[in-house]
């Protein structure tokens, strides 16, 4: 299967060089390579990442009809390269409509960093949430529709077969399932039209406020553990097998911004329903239970003497909670953004901060990035993680510095 598809991106892209000629007027093409290299700040220094990353956006039009494809290549030094297609798309454009079918990305919501109504396209967890965005929201075949009323817009969006999140491999240092965990192959969604997933939103811009209202009939991308078993291994200690299943969610919820005296606040929510959480009662053989969840964020944006400021705090609350659930009740965050630019915007210092309030963990982010000349850009930073347990705790042995060399073209 690797092969044909490589055979099929190669052969797509010959074509394209040979009839770029007669395209060049109504064609574009652009992208970059880059270099990017991690290393633990562990004992060993082993590497976290050593990547080499071809990629590139191929953009035609002709009258109401356009085309966009995003190939790329990511070349590794200790796996298989990987070649597929980020985006692959047509539009089509009406006078008060807009079409969009095949493979896309689609981007909801208000949040900088967090998922919350931003939900449509499931995620890349490989390497965690560090890539990225670009790079961790997975391209998926679906049909989106745009219909214009004056500054309003609805847009629908049909996804016909569900993608899940992708997670780390068994090897990965993103992995961090205990070894007490007997993990069988995940039960599969059938691929048929009564599981396909569905999304509505409303969008308004005016001069006061802009906001957002959506809801959606979808899986959830992200599997729950059933309990298939339970025995002692040779030690004595426990063992769970547990089969990952995904639920069907309905959700509603939505987001705003507005400027007032120079600050912009923002804010974003959502509400799930049928949603599925792991649980110590010993009445539940499966382990899990099922919960309404709520999702939402309040963030400030502004200018201090010359340095761009973000703060965002995010909760996420699981309704009518039982104390034999394995999450907390409330998950609080408080994330951070600092950002200025220096040398006529060539150097570029920016500090994003994650802060669990539960359990104090934390995943600090400072890096620096200096644009040598036009299209070449030199990045060096930290993935700092902080804790004992928790989303960012977990990862504590994780800390790394890394650098990207990026020329764009």
């Amino acid at each position: 299967m690797k092969k044909v598809k490589i055979f099929l991106i190669a052969s797509l892209l010959l074509f394209w060089g040979g009839i770029a000629d007669v395209w060049a007027q109504s064609t574009t093409f652009s992208g970059y390579v880059r270099n990017y290299t991690g290393i633990l700040l562990a004992d060993d220094n082993d590497y976290a990442i050593l990547q080499d990353t071809f990629n590139l956006k191929i953009e035609h039009s002709r009258g109401k009809v356009a085309f966009k494809a995003n190939p790329y290549i990511n070349f590794f030094h200790n796996k298989e390269r990987e070649l597929d297609l980020r985006q692959s798309y047509m539009d089509i454009y009406l006078d008060t409509m807009d079409i969009r079918i095949g493979k896309q990305q689609i981007v909801w919501g208000k949040a900088d960093g967090v998922f919350i109504t931003d939900v449509i396209s499931p995620k890349d967890l490989r390497e965690y949430i560090l890539p990225d965005f670009e790079e961790v929201r997975l391209g998926i075949q679906s049909l989106k529709v745009d219909y214009y009323i004056g500054y309003n817009t609805i847009e629908f969006v049909w996804v016909p077969d569900f993608t899940p999140t992708t997670m780390p491999d068994e090897d990965s240092i993103w992995n961090v399932r205990p070894e007490s965990l007997n993990i069988e192959e995940t039960k599969e969604v059938p691929s048929n039209f009564n599981n396909s997933e569905v999304f509505i939103k409303f969008s308004a811009i005016t001069s006061m406020i802009d906001f957002e209202i959506m809801a959606g009939s979808m899986w959830d991308d992200d599997p729950t553990m059933h309990i298939s078993s339970r025995s002692i291994d040779t030690d004595g200690n426990p063992v769970l097998t547990v089969t990952p299943e995904h639920h069907r969610l309905e959700l509603a919820g939505g987001s705003f911004s507005t400027t007032l005296g120079g600050i912009v606040f923002r804010g974003e929510a959502a509400y799930y329903n049928g949603k599925f959480f792991s649980s110590a009662d010993p009445a539940l053989e499966d382990g899990v239970v099922e919960k309404d969840y709520a999702h939402f964020l309040l963030g400030l944006d502004f200018s201090l003497w010359g340095t761009k400021m973000s703060m965002q705090f995010i909760e996420q609350q699981i309704q009518d909670y039982d104390e034999q659930i394995a999450n907390d009740e409330r998950t609080d965050t408080v994330t951070f953004l600092m950002s200025q630019d220096f040398l006529r915007e060539t150097l570029k210092l920016e500090l994003f901060s994650y802060i669990g309030m539960n359990d104090n963990g934390s995943l600090i982010r400072p890096k620096i990035s200096y644009d040598l000349i036009d299209g070449f850009q030199i990045l060096a930073g930290f993935n700092i993680f902080n804790g004992d347990s928790g989303s960012y705790g977990q990862y504590d042995d994780n800390d790394i510095i890394y650098s990207k060399i990026k020329y764009s073209f």
